[in-house]
């Protein structure tokens, strides 16, 4: 650990946030002249001030222990580089762009792989005026069911959550040239590429049956 980089980091971090070294040292409850040691590269952080730490300037601990912040490349404003990630503790489904570390339930969640299509969760897809109507053949038990659908354009996407025993279906309106992500909590996320292009049912009657 180079104590130089760590204490350049976060007297930039404190400036970021406008504090002085009395300001954060009054949060820490510790001396402004321990602030003073690390921001010199004198010393570095007991590892029992570094949860705090993190905590009030905002950066993950391990980004204050490398000390640098490493930027990721700029974001294309491409919605098709949408990565997935779903936590198995507690349901909840998160997306990003670009390079990102998340974590959920204190656990660091790995983006979830696209596998192709098997065949095996048939859609079939109702056109309205608007809308696309879609159902899926699928069991929703609580022990095998689809847990979210998404669909992706070029410049936005829209995430349904879904639930067990429910009905495996879904509604959004139209978004030309774009894929549907749909997520088995047994077999993981298939991507089903130009929607438009699978089986379209343009009746209101085949909707209301639903």
């Amino acid at each position: 650990m180079n104590s130089v980089k760590v204490g350049g980091l976060i007297q930039s971090l404190r400036k970021e946030k406008n504090m002085t070294q009395n300001d954060l040292a009054l949060l820490m409850n510790i001396s402004d002249k321990t602030i003073s040691k690390w921001e010199r590269g004198l010393g570095c952080p007991d590892i029992s001030l570094l949860n705090e730490l993190s905590t009030i300037l905002g950066v993950n601990i391990e980004k204050i222990l490398s000390g640098e912040l490493q930027s990721n490349d700029r974001d294309s404003g491409s919605m098709k580089r949408v990565k997935f990630y779903s936590c198995k503790s507690c349901g909840n489904v998160m997306t990003s762009t670009g390079a990102i570390n998340i974590s959920c339930c204190g656990r660091i969640l790995e983006t979830l792989q696209i596998k192709k299509d098997s065949g095996d969760h048939d859609i079939a897809v109702h056109e309205t005026e608007d809308d696309y109507f879609v159902t899926l053949e699928h069991e929703m038990s609580r022990e095998h069911y689809i847990s979210f659908a998404a669909y992706v354009s070029y410049d936005r996407f829209m995430l349904i959550k879904m639930y067990p025993e429910q009905n495996a279906e879904l509604r959004f309106p139209k978004m030309y040239g774009g894929s549907l992500y749909v997520n088995c909590t047994q077999h993981g996320l298939f991507k089903h590429e130009k929607i438009e292009q699978r089986r379209i049912v343009k009746s209101e009657k085949s909707i209301a049956d639903h």
